[in-house]
C-alpha cells in the first residue's frame, strides 16, 4: 500500500489516475523510482496494450453478419492501432538508445518520443472516424470504441509520463 501511495504521487498524478495505477503499478518495484524508467515501462504497457487490441480488433473482423461499412472500419482501425504500435516502439527504442544525453541532445531524443506517443494518440483517434454515424451505431462500434478509449488513456499517460521525464 506504501509503495502505491508513493508511486501514485510520484507518477500518477495525470490525466488518467486509474489507468495509471492499473496499468502500471505491477512495474514500480522494478522502475527504482527512475524517471526515465517508469516512462519506458508505461511505454512497453502502451504498447502491450495495442498489441492487444490489434487481436481483439481483428477478432472481430471474423463475426458473421458484419455490414461492409463495419469490416472497412475495422480492418482500417488495425491499420491505425499497427501504426501506434510501431512509433511506441520508436518512442521506447529512443529512450534505449539515448544514453546519459543531455542539453540540446537530451531535448532532441525527448521530443521524437514525444512526437511519436503523440502520433499514437492521433491514430487511436483515428481509428474511430471510420466508426462515425449512425450507420456503424450498435455492438461493434461500442466494443471497438471502449477499447481505444481504455488505449488512448493508457498512451495519454505515457505521454504525461515522458513529459515528466523531460522536464
Amino acid at each position: 500500500m506504501l509503495k502505491e501511495l508513493w508511486y501514485r504521487k510520484q507518477y500518477c498524478t495525470y490525466t488518467h489516475p486509474a489507468i495509471c495505477i492499473q496499468s502500471s503499478l505491477v512495474y514500480a518495484s522494478t522502475v527504482q523510482q527512475s524517471p526515465r524508467q517508469v516512462a519506458t515501462t508505461v511505454l512497453s504497457v502502451s504498447i502491450e496494450m495495442a498489441q492487444l487490441s490489434k487481436t481483439f480488433l481483428t477478432k472481430l473482423t471474423k463475426f458473421k453478419g458484419l455490414k461492409p461499412r463495419e469490416y472497412a472500419a475495422l480492418k482500417d482501425c488495425i491499420e491505425e492501432v499497427s501504426d501506434g504500435v510501431d512509433r511506441l516502439s520508436q518512442s521506447v527504442q529512443e529512450l534505449k538508445t539515448m544514453g546519459r544525453a543531455r542539453g540540446k541532445d537530451f531535448i532532441w531524443h525527448m521530443s521524437n518520443v514525444e512526437t511519436w506517443v503523440s502520433a499514437a494518440l492521433t491514430d487511436d483517434n483515428t481509428c474511430m472516424d471510420g466508426f462515425s454515424g449512425r450507420a456503424l451505431n450498435g455492438r461493434i462500434k461500442s466494443s471497438v470504441r471502449a477499447h481505444m478509449i481504455n488505449l488512448a488513456q493508457v498512451a495519454c499517460n505515457a505521454l504525461a509520463l515522458c513529459n515528466h521525464f523531460s522536464a
